[in-house]
């Protein structure tokens, strides 16, 4: 089968397409053809290393070579021990902790797949599984955003930004988006009230404050984030540099006890079986996804470029059919 492959950390010119075996499921494993896989920030920092978090799985090297976490397709063989799916069945997953999406197959165990939902395409399911968990619970289950309240999502230009602006509009919150120039009309066809390039204006220091800031892209400091909080507001950050990351852990948790103000790193529960709700607002014409480029298979590199420069406006999907 064909692969894009990568052996060391660097730019997208690291990729190769080239043959490999088609792996063969044992036990509980399923062997899924894959139709559609998305791309996130993750394959980035993953092909980059960086952040220094981002090679965990090899701090010299990558030890798994193919990249590709997001993935829809149809199942095409099963494991000994594998009893939930048959050949032919539709499924999607998020496969983060496995990898392997851009190929032509994956073998992935059964436990991590669920069935794409109905009338959604390929694409439109590969985009979800990342994407959506960190929107969903960002915003709705730990954001408890409410209604009047004003929301501020840093990096609401890309995959989850765009899940997220649309959540906080449907409970009724006063949105913020935060992204790159290029992005500003996108955040406010999505539903943004407000937009900010942050290449002109830090949204820390222009002296309005918010009841929720979900950022995706986290690299000032604690005490600019509580600069930024109304009374009572919350924070939750996930991805950005490593510093930040550790800086919010510890300082948010002790500044949060003296202001009343919470500043958190967002657990996200990754996991298709986290998804149904916004599957179901996907359903019903409430959230929609917006693809801003399709690629094929032997076009990854430039695709991961598009990606990393910060040009996706919206989902980047690599299509194999």
């Amino acid at each position: 089968m064909k692969a894009v492959v990568y052996t060391r950390y660097g730019t997208p010119d690291e990729l190769r397409l080239t043959e490999v075996p088609t792996p063969v499921p044992q036990g509980g494993e399923v062997l899924v053809k894959v139709r559609s896989v998305s791309l996130n920030l993750s394959d980035w920092e993953g092909l980059t290393g960086s952040p220094l978090y981002s090679r965990l799985g090899g701090l010299r090297r990558p030890r798994r070579h193919v990249l590709g976490s997001d993935i829809a397709g149809q199942v095409v063989a099963t494991g000994p021990g594998a009893t939930l799916f048959q050949p032919g069945d539709d499924v999607y997953a998020d496969i983060l902790t496995y990898l392997g999406g851009f190929a032509e197959y994956v073998c992935v165990p059964e436990k991590v797949l669920a069935r794409m939902p109905e009338a959604m395409t390929y694409e439109q399911a590969a985009a979800l599984p990342q994407a959506g968990v960190i929107a969903l619970q960002g915003i709705v289950e730990k954001g408890q955003v409410r209604a009047g309240q004003r929301v501020l999502i840093n990096g609401a230009g890309g995959g989850s930004g765009m899940y997220a602006i649309q959540l906080a509009k449907l409970h009724g919150a006063e949105v913020t988006g935060v992204d790159n120039g290029e992005k500003q009309q996108s955040m406010r066809a999505l539903g943004a009230d407000h937009t900010i390039d942050y290449t002109r204006e830090d949204f820390t220091r222009n002296g309005r404050t918010y009841d929720l800031i979900l950022d995706l892209a986290a690299y000032r400091s604690v005490r600019a984030y509580h600069r930024a909080l109304a009374p009572g507001g919350r924070y939750f950050c996930v991805g950005g540099s490593l510093g930040t990351l550790l800086r919010v852990l510890v300082g948010g948790a002790l500044t949060g006890r003296r202001t009343g103000k919470k500043v958190r790193v967002l657990a996200v529960r990754m996991g298709v079986e986290h998804l149904a709700p916004i599957v179901e607002l996907c359903r019903q014409d409430k959230i929609v996804t917006v693809i801003d480029s399709r690629y094929r298979l032997d076009e990854v590199p430039q695709a991961l470029r598009h990606l990393g420069e910060g040009h996706a406006k919206g989902k980047v999907v690599v299509n194999l059919d």
